[in-house]
């Protein structure tokens, strides 16, 4: 198999590359790299160079593999910078070395609700400092009571412990099966490119957190999510829940045969809008006509 084409998916920065290009692409390193999870409690940016823009996010908890580090100078000091890619979906890129730290105890949950929240009591009326999580954070739970988990919450300085209920929640390994029903829990998100959380998503990054959710394996982007995901359909073909429909640079999910459900810059949020009203005003805007309807097997 030839290396990816795509920077996206190629596990080297012309530096040091994964050991399964070895001979592939040319490299003063090859390297199995080092596991590491997101250590704090918002997404972590993960960027198309050190310091560059964002592409998509990891969410705490989520795993990353670390081939190298770059330092960025600012005067006397320095930013550091890992280079490496997403254990969940392959995408390569850079991460603030900050926050990220060595796997050491495998996650017990992953948060299931739109949005979690640590309190530092059971008692919801104590004073304390809360730590928000958002949907498809994992989290490694240390005891409970009643319905209520303790969790370690890891920080870029510390890691903290903190109640979270456990119908927020659900076991590490236990999926869904509508990942429409999913992505209808973030309705009210706010639009963010390249976002991949609760407090704010693209239309890709809801699509995958959908799939995440059911055990469904789903690319980054929309224009891999179009070449990898589900079956195509004729074009006619009466849309049905949970079908996808693809635009250049977009992607929604079908709600109903009348009704989509997508992260879109038009209401700067996730949103339902009408089929046939959201494809008229997508092609009224210059971004084309649908360019794929498929139905996931």
């Amino acid at each position: 198999m030839s290396a990816p084409t795509d920077r996206r998916l190629l596990r080297s920065n012309g530096r040091v590359a994964h050991v399964s290009l070895e001979g592939q692409v040319k490299a003063t390193a090859f390297t199995e790299g080092e596991l590491h999870s997101i250590n704090r409690p918002g997404p972590a940016d993960l960027l198309n160079a050190p310091g560059g823009k964002r592409e998509r996010q990891l969410l705490t908890g989520e795993l990353f593999r670390v081939l190298d580090v770059e330092r960025i100078a600012h005067g006397e000091t320095y930013s550091e910078y890992a280079f490496g890619f997403a254990e969940a979906d392959g995408y390569v890129g850079y991460i603030s070395r900050s926050y990220l730290r060595a796997v050491q105890s495998p996650a017990t949950h992953r948060v299931s609700a739109a949005r979690a929240i640590g309190i530092e009591s059971r008692d919801v009326k104590q004073p304390g400092t809360p730590i928000m999580l958002s949907m498809g954070s994992l989290v490694r739970a240390t005891e409970r009571e009643d319905n209520w988990f303790n969790t370690q919450i890891y920080t870029p300085h510390v890691g903290v412990n903190r109640w979270v209920r456990g119908t927020q929640m659900v076991p590490v390994g236990q999926y869904e099966t509508d990942p429409v029903a999913v992505s209808e829990r973030l309705i009210g998100t706010p639009y963010l490119w390249g976002g991949n959380s609760a407090f704010g998503i693209d239309c890709s990054g809801l699509v995958q957190m959908g799939c995440r959710m059911c055990n469904i394996p789903c690319p980054g982007d929309s224009d891999m999510q179009a070449r990898e995901l589900g079956e195509t359909l004729p074009p006619g073909t009466p849309p049905q829940r949970g079908d996808l429909m693809f635009w250049k640079g977009h992607v929604a999910w079908v709600a109903d045969p009348e009704t989509l459900l997508h992260a879109n810059a038009h209401h700067m949020a996730t949103a339902h809008e009408p089929i046939a009203k959201a494809v008229a005003r997508i092609e009224a805007q210059g971004d084309g006509p649908v360019t794929r309807h498929a139905r996931l097997v």
